[in-house]
């Protein structure tokens, strides 16, 4: 007679063999959630389409009138098809798309913010070190900060004898003041512990600045950046209006000059979008910088 075949691990192993499996089935990542994914896609995409449509229905109805003083939609894209399907063309050394333009425009924000930024930062960080300082330079700067951007451009013209470094010059001292005064505010801001540990860590200024007090205050500073690079692009198109060359700002300039109402309305679209991915921009780079303590 055969016995039949018993298990040799002893019974009191089976519920922590259980419950190992159960652990390991917990730590193993969950699939993709298709139905989630979309539900969340859905729920931030849908609202602005809906509103574009809306808005367009309106334009439509309201500008359909032969008499009408603007372009219908339907209009602008049958007159400046062109600039909506090909933004990268070139016909001419003036003949060239938006997307072109936009790039000389962006060149040109790239050089004035940078250094807007840079200098700002630094301003800022020295400033707010000092309450005195704060005090003193504060209403200079509040006041500096609402002079319009194309009030600097004769001065700057008169100073650079250039369009060029004219327009970056107007950029730069339209979008330096949020950075200063954020920054400044953001060092203000900075708990005392944090400056008890600098000391009992004997850190010198330049390694107080980059490990203290620039993480500390960058959601000050990232904040500032922000405000400066919209009013940076705002500053450009204003400038290039008056300034020339092949930039967003005086392809509308142009466009008026010649009735082209239809080609201004798709360059304003065209400046609203790199308006918005700038400032997304740097909403995402203030994220990563401060794990999610800036405003997006």
């Amino acid at each position: 007679m055969t016995l039949p075949a018993t298990n040799d691990e002893p019974v009191a192993t089976l519920p922590q063999k259980s419950a190992t499996v159960i652990a390991l089935k917990r730590a193993m990542p969950k699939g993709f959630d298709a139905k989630a994914f979309l539900a969340r896609a859905a729920a931030n995409i849908l609202p602005p389409l809906i509103v574009i449509a809306v808005i367009l229905v309106v334009w439509q109805i309201a500008f359909s009138s032969p008499r009408a003083s603007l372009p219908p939609p339907t209009e602008v894209w049958a007159q400046s098809w062109d600039l909506i399907i090909d933004p990268f063309f070139v016909y001419g050394s003036q003949d060239i798309g938006l997307g072109l333009r936009v790039l000389v425009s962006l060149e040109r924000v790239a050089y004035g913010f940078g250094l807007a930024a840079i200098c700002g930062v630094l301003v800022g960080a020295v400033i707010g070190q000092s309450i005195w300082m704060m005090r003193g330079l504060d209403p200079v700067f509040q006041v500096l900060r609402t002079v319009p951007p194309l009030a600097w451009l004769p001065l700057s013209l008169a100073a650079f004898m250039d369009s060029a470094p004219s327009a970056i010059f107007v950029i730069f001292i339209t979008s330096i003041w949020p950075v200063i005064i954020n920054t400044a505010v953001g060092i203000r801001n900075i708990p005392q512990d944090y400056r008890n540990v600098a000391l009992v860590l004997r850190l010198n200024q330049i390694e107080f600045f980059f490990k203290i007090m620039v993480p500390a205050a960058a959601p000050y500073i990232f904040s500032g950046l922000r405000i400066g690079v919209g009013l940076s692009w705002l500053a450009i198109v204003a400038a290039e209006m008056l300034t020339g060359g092949v930039g967003i700002g005086f392809f509308i300039w142009d466009a008026w000059n010649s009735s082209r109402l239809t080609d201004i309305i798709v360059a304003l679209i065209y400046i609203g979008l790199v308006g918005f991915m700038l400032d997304k921009l740097v909403s995402f780079v203030g994220a990563i910088v401060t794990r999610g303590t800036t405003a997006s």
